[in-house]
């Protein structure tokens, strides 16, 4: 079971993107958890369960750095979605692109 974290602003521009990344996943029969929440969320969520990556929204990704010093400790990869495929919510890229991350 792989576990991806969607990071943006609301935590609301990404649910459709969660939705074509989760029926991309069924397609390919792979088993993973994948949510969306908002940046004010993301230390209540990892406090309370381990994901094996987390992706920023475009709109949000000044984060990545103050997150990779905050998250060090938890040995996760922390990446932003790329922009083209956000924008045009592919799920399957987006998807591929964290599996790729998780290794």
């Amino acid at each position: 079971m792989k576990r991806i974290m969607l990071v943006c602003a609301a935590g609301m521009s990404t649910s459709l993107l969660v939705t074509k990344m989760q029926k991309a996943a069924e397609e390919q029969n792979i088993e993973a958890d994948i949510f969306a929440i908002s940046e004010s969320e993301v230390d209540k969520n990892l406090g309370s369960k381990d994901v094996d990556v987390l992706l920023l929204g475009p709109q949000v990704r000044y984060l990545k750095s103050s997150f990779e010093t905050k998250y060090k400790d938890k040995h996760f990869p922390i990446d932003v979605i790329n922009m083209a495929d956000y924008g045009m919510m592919n799920g399957a890229n987006v998807l591929k692109h964290a599996l790729g991350l998780i290794g």
